[in-house]
C-alpha cells in the first residue's frame, strides 16, 4: 500500500482553467462547492482554524462547477464490474465488513464554457479499505484478499448525474491518509470513451472521533494526517468530502466537475 501514489491524469492549473472557461479578471480557484464538517452525532462541535469552506465569489464568467482534480488511481483499483449501490459485503459470502455507515453521493456534471450540466449514463466506481486497512481483490504483505469484493463497486448516474453508494467510513494504513478511490467513465459526443480518476478525503477531526470507536480503534501505531499525506498535498484540499450526521453514521455528498470539451 506505500505504492498508493501513481499519478493517474494531470491536475489542471489555474491558467489553464480560467482559458477553459474564458475568464477574465481575477477569479480563485476551488473545488466543488462543500460544507463545513459537521461533528459526529452526540459530539461536541469541532474547532478549526481551516478557512471557510463556503463558495468563493468567482469570476462572472466563471461556472458554478470547477474541473476536480485527478489523482493516483494507485494500486488496487480492480474492475470486477459489481453494478451495486451497497457495497459493503462481500459477493462469495454475503459477509459485510464492520464499520460505521457513510452513503455517499457523488454528482457528476460536464463543465464547458458555457456551464455546467448533470452527466447521465457515466460509470462511477468507487473503492477503499475497510476499518482495518485492508483493500479487498490485492495481495500485498498486510493480507492476501484475492477472490474478494467488499468495498467496491459501481453505479450508473441517473438523469440529474447522481450516483449512490452505501458504504462505511474508511479506515487508514500506513503512509496514507483516510480516503476513497472513484473513476469516472463516459462517453463523449465524438463517441469516444473518457476517464477520470482521483481521491476524496475527510476531515482530520472527524476521523479522530471515528478511529476512536470500534472497529476501528483495534489499529494499533499511528496513523498519517492530511498534512502529512503525499497525495493529499497535491491540491487535496479541493476533494474534501463534507459530511453530515445520520442516525447511524454520515452521509457525504461531493460534484464533479469534467471537462468534456
Amino acid at each position: 500500500m506505500e505504492h498508493d501514489d501513481t499519478q493517474t491524469g494531470r491536475i489542471l492549473s489555474r491558467r489553464e482553467i480560467l482559458a477553459l472557461f474564458g475568464a477574465t479578471g481575477s477569479a480563485l480557484l476551488a473545488g466543488c462547492a462543500s460544507r463545513p464538517a459537521s461533528p459526529a452525532p452526540g459530539a461536541p462541535p469541532a474547532t478549526s482554524n481551516a478557512a471557510p469552506t463556503s463558495t468563493p465569489t468567482l469570476a462572472q464568467s466563471l461556472p458554478a462547477c470547477i474541473v476536480t482534480p485527478a489523482q493516483a488511481e494507485g494500486p488496487y483499483f480492480v474492475d470486477q464490474q459489481l453494478n451495486r449501490s451497497d457495497i459493503r459485503a462481500d459477493p462469495a459470502d454475503g459477509s459485510a465488513r464492520e464499520g460505521l455507515p457513510l452513503l455517499l453521493t457523488i454528482r457528476i456534471l460536464r463543465a464547458n464554457a458555457t456551464g455546467c450540466a448533470p452527466l447521465a449514463g457515466a460509470v462511477v466506481d468507487i473503492w477503499h479499505c475497510d476499518a482495518q486497512g485492508v483493500y479487498s481483490g490485492v495481495q500485498d504483505r498486510y493480507a492476501n484478499t484475492v477472490g474478494q469484493s467488499f468495498l467496491r463497486g459501481y453505479q450508473i448516474t441517473d438523469v440529474d448525474g447522481l450516483a449512490q453508494f452505501t458504504t462505511i467510513y474508511p479506515g487508514w494504513y500506513p503512509g496514507r491518509t483516510p480516503h476513497i478511490h472513484f473513476k469516472v467513465r463516459a462517453t463523449d459526443a465524438a463517441g469516444r470513451e473518457l476517464e477520470f480518476t482521483s481521491q476524496l478525503y475527510f476531515d482530520d477531526a472527524i476521523s479522530d472521533r471515528v478511529f476512536a470507536q470500534a472497529p476501528y480503534n483495534r489499529r494499533s501505531g499511528r496513523r498519517t494526517r492530511n498534512e502529512n499525506d503525499a497525495l493529499f498535498r497535491r491540491n487535496g484540499e479541493l476533494l474534501m468530502l463534507a459530511l453530515t450526521p445520520t442516525d447511524s453514521g454520515y452521509a457525504g455528498a461531493f460534484d464533479i466537475g469534467l471537462n468534456m470539451g
